[in-house]
């Protein structure tokens, strides 16, 4: 069984960026990702039917609202519309632009409450602002009204417009000290800060971790930076680490078989590919 935290949908925007900013992204996964434009599927449908060729049972698929910076949104409306193929299996988080205030605030509420979205996902260096700024405020506020957990980027960025600053750890540790019922999933494991993501998700019961768009197989050598993420995701924080692929940037199969490959204890394996996913989403399984 696999619970996929992170996976890209072929959902159409809302909206198309204004501007693109000059990235890195094309370099790091275009080789790879390129193997899987011919079996991205057109809808939730055919999203599941792949899901299945992998063993995944459920898929957390976030989108992002960057109207402000970037001229780019999809909304709750079309996320919720995709999801509708299996709600139970294809888990919609969906995204906010902090500068709209209190109407960012009430697009989340009519999303979880109406639509059915399971969740907030905010890729902070996109909008320029750290995951501490006060702009940000109102909608934790507002998902620990609604019990409902938010994603906030913590990695490098590969933007080459924005500051790498963004999405250091330091600042998730303030939101959770700022917001401890608030549930957070640290995205793409906090590389190249390691071991200060270990350190915030140690002190902070409410900080998760997961795996999204790294390789795996890296995460298991020494000289990669990635040996702290290994050794304390099999001891102290075996129960917040979550498998998650960013699909089609990486490829399920290969994904998923790299992390049965780390040296991990056979019950802390589990825990990372569904069990701690399972927990943390309610998932009956």
């Amino acid at each position: 069984m696999v619970i996929d935290f992170r996976i890209g949908a072929p959902i159409p925007p809302d909206l198309r960026a204004r501007q693109v900013h000059q990235t890195l992204y094309g370099q790091a996964y275009g080789r790879i990702s390129s193997g899987q434009q011919a079996e991205i599927p057109a809808d939730g449908k055919g999203l599941l039917e792949l899901m299945d060729r992998h063993g995944i049972t459920h898929a957390v698929i976030p989108v992002e609202d960057n109207e402000t910076t970037l001229g780019s949104r999809t909304g709750p409306e079309a996320l919720a519309a995709f999801c509708a193929a299996d709600p139970e299996r294809l888990i919609g988080f969906c995204g906010a632009d902090p500068y709209k205030g209190m109407k960012a605030v009430r697009e989340l509420e009519h999303a979880v409450r109406d639509l059915g979205v399971r969740g907030l996902n905010i890729g902070q260096f996109w909008q320029e602002l750290t995951p501490d700024d006060r702009r940000y405020y109102p909608l934790y506020a507002k998902c620990v009204e609604l019990g409902v957990p938010v994603i906030l980027h913590a990695a490098m960025n590969l933007s080459l417009e924005v500051p790498i600053e963004y999405s250091h750890p330091r600042y998730i540790d303030r939101v959770a000290t700022d917001f401890p019922e608030l549930t957070i999933i640290a995205t793409h494991g906090g590389w190249p800060w390691v071991l200060e993501m270990v350190a915030v998700a140690w002190r902070r019961p409410n900080v998760y971790i997961d795996t999204a768009a790294q390789r795996p197989k890296y995460l298991g050598m020494e000289s990669s930076g990635w040996a702290p993420f290994v050794h304390f995701g099999n001891t102290l924080l075996q129960d917040r680490i979550l498998f998650a692929s960013r699909w089609p940037l990486l490829p399920f199969g290969q994904t998923i078989a790299e992390i049965k490959e780390l040296p991990l204890k056979p019950e802390v394996q589990e825990k990372w590919l569904w069990r701690n996913a399972a927990t943390l989403l309610g998932l009956r399984i």
